[in-house]
């Protein structure tokens, strides 16, 4: 594995050897495989879980990390053939590979544009610093993934005995006061077909997820013998299903207009995920989040506080994934 880029280039058993190693960084306090070994980490967009995770994963596995912030005093630049007499300072074609020179390996967290959905799409921003890195890339989210979540997530399943074959995985839209990225929402569709799961996309009208999102989800789902369908209808979707992920996105077919956004959402407060959501589900159905979470609006409390709420496991589970990522990255 020369990068980690997106869950869907490892194989089950690949992910499964990951996880193995996940589990002994997580038995063993004293193992050290990454001593001397410094890691770049690059936040194009701010972080809490993905900044603490990884330089903690790190230093648990005896190596160092360094972390650069760009738009807190400086910007880079991505787009070729501009003239840079603006915010930006530096080119991408320069930064990263000056970083590359004082790290072993790089973790990058850029956010979609939000503004032009084919464009985002097709991923420029992390697909030229793959390009540009000589040492080994990280993708620490990307416009439309977030493949160190859905490690963390499969983990979570996992350690949780939910049923690859026959298991039943909601992904569902949730209230949002704002547009969100599609990146969890595509990386969770895409793990739990990637599994084998049975899984719905529960979503209001207006809320369908992008083709291309769908179609990469369906081609995993028949290569691991799951499935995966969208519907608007809750009672359907709910039924004997083992686990929810709750998540809200930005309507795609307002991508980048948030006042027709915010008008479609504004009937929509009662995708609330309360505890008669559950009903229909699978006795003992788990719930999921990525964090953050916006309590009582995402969620309520009830379900948060209660005992089907992983949401504390998914996070710690961010780091002992990242930890497998960077020990077969750089041991």
């Amino acid at each position: 594995m020369q990068h980690y880029m997106h869950l869907g280039d490892l194989s089950p058993k690949e992910i499964a050897g990951l996880l193995d190693v996940a589990r002994r960084a997580d038995r063993d306090r004293t193992w050290q495989p990454l001593a001397g070994k410094i890691l770049g980490l690059v936040f194009m967009n701010p972080s809490l879980r993905t900044l603490a995770s990884f330089q903690a994963g790190m230093a648990r596995l005896g190596g160092s990390s360094f972390v650069i912030t760009p738009g807190s005093s400086w910007a880079l630049e991505h787009r070729d053939n501009v003239i840079m007499d603006g915010a930006a300072a530096e080119h991408v074609r320069e930064a990263i590979p000056v970083l590359a020179g004082y790290a072993d390996a790089i973790g990058v967290r850029a956010f979609a544009s939000g503004t032009d959905l084919d464009d985002d799409l097709g991923e420029p921003i992390m697909s030229l610093i793959r390009e540009l890195s000589p040492v080994p890339l990280i993708n620490m989210e990307s416009a439309m993934d977030h493949p160190c979540q859905a490690l963390a997530d499969w983990k979570t399943l996992d350690d949780e005995k939910i049923p690859a074959a026959g298991g039943k995985f909601v992904l569902s839209w949730a209230n949002h006061p704002k547009p969100l990225p599609l990146a969890v929402p595509a990386a969770a569709v895409h793990m739990a077909a990637h599994r084998g799961m049975d899984v719905t996309v529960l979503r209001p009208p207006g809320f369908e997820l992008p083709e291309a999102l769908m179609a990469r989800a369906r081609s995993a789902a028949a290569a691991a013998g799951g499935s995966v369908v969208e519907t608007d209808d809750r009672e359907e979707a709910m039924a004997d299903a083992q686990v929810i992920y709750a998540k809200s996105w930005g309507s795609p077919m307002h991508y980048g207009d948030t006042q027709a956004d915010a008008a479609l959402r504004q009937g929509l407060r009662d995708w609330t995920v309360d505890e008669s959501w559950f009903a229909p589900a699978a006795a003992g159905c788990i719930f999921m989040h990525c964090l953050p979470i916006r309590r009582n609006v995402v969620a309520s409390d009830g379900v948060l506080d209660g005992p089907r709420s992983r949401v504390l496991v998914q996070a710690r589970n961010r780091m002992l994934a990242q930890q497998a990522v960077l020990h077969r990255l750089l041991a």
